[in-house]
């Protein structure tokens, strides 16, 4: 259950003020043994924002918010594990400008997690929760309209996750394994507005992710992904209420490691793919 409450302080200062209450309940019935286990959770996550519009284009904003979310997986000993906790805060700065043509939002946060789930360095067909990890950065967007037909939406954003408190599994103030510092994307799309191949659309997307690191105590020291640059595109044509394109993933096939369970085992990105898709709106 959640809800959500506006207050108008001011004609340019807003008060955001919410809530959710969650209940969880789960078990555990192991074959070999008979063995049962359960176990119930509830949690009060409440938000809070104040927005601040010095000018009409302008709008300062602050927020502190907690989360609550239940864990499923399995521990080397069958016993549960306890819900994930967080707790962030986040100010920033949105601009809209031109008419609403181009906007630009600039965020820094600071987010605590507690129980976070990984895999068991001595069981690692099992998982561990981690004592504490704390992830804090910044993250800047901008999307707009250039010219009649022409879009383009940017993304940046740099973060610093490390753990806080160990439990015997990462070495505290490690950095977070799987996690870059920065990432950024750029992605732009044209639609011919007139003439007879007006609805016809192109785009072309950049997306950048830097190294991640890996298990930092009991894997290879130095072990990391790489980082890459991955280049997708897309073709679509629409007319009336209808609408067809092509979507394409990796478009030109490059190699790139995205996911890992440990050293000897990585996952690599998807290769180049094409998705097809046709859309009716009434």
């Amino acid at each position: 259950m959640c809800k959500i409450s506006q207050i108008d302080l001011l004609d340019n200062l807003k008060l955001l003020v919410g809530g959710r209450f969650d209940t969880t309940e789960q078990s555990s019935l192991t074959f070999s043994t008979g063995e049962r286990t359960s176990q119930s959770d509830s949690a009060f996550s409440p938000r809070v924002g104040i927005v601040y519009q010095p000018s009409k284009e302008i709008s300062l904003y602050a927020s502190y918010s907690t989360s609550f979310l239940p864990v499923i997986g399995r521990s080397a000993d069958n016993s549960l594990f306890e819900p994930e906790r967080g707790r962030q805060f986040e100010v920033g700065i949105k601009g809209d400008f031109l008419n609403g043509k181009l906007s630009t939002t600039l965020a820094a946060y600071h987010l605590t997690k507690t129980n976070i789930l990984t895999t068991d360095r001595d069981n690692p067909d099992f998982s561990v929760q981690i004592g504490e990890a704390r992830s804090q950065g910044i993250e800047f967007d901008i999307a707009g309209e250039i010219l009649s037909g022409w879009k383009i939406i940017a993304s940046y954003a740099y973060t610093d996750a490390k753990v806080t408190k160990d439990n015997n599994l990462l070495l505290q103030d490690s950095r977070l394994p799987g996690v870059p510092y920065n990432t950024a994307s750029l992605w732009t799309i044209y639609e011919i507005q007139k003439g007879s191949l007006q609805g016809l659309g192109f785009g072309l997307g950049l997306f950048y992710v830097d190294e991640k690191p890996g298990f930092a105590d009991f894997d290879p020291p130095g072990f990391k992904l790489p980082s890459y640059i991955r280049t997708d595109a897309a073709i679509y044509y629409r007319r009336n209420n209808w609408r067809i394109g092509l979507n394409i993933k990796n478009l030109f096939d490059k190699t790139y490691y995205d996911t890992f369970q440990g050293s000897d085992i990585v996952y690599p990105g998807a290769p180049f793919t094409v998705v097809g898709s046709f859309s009716v709106q009434f």
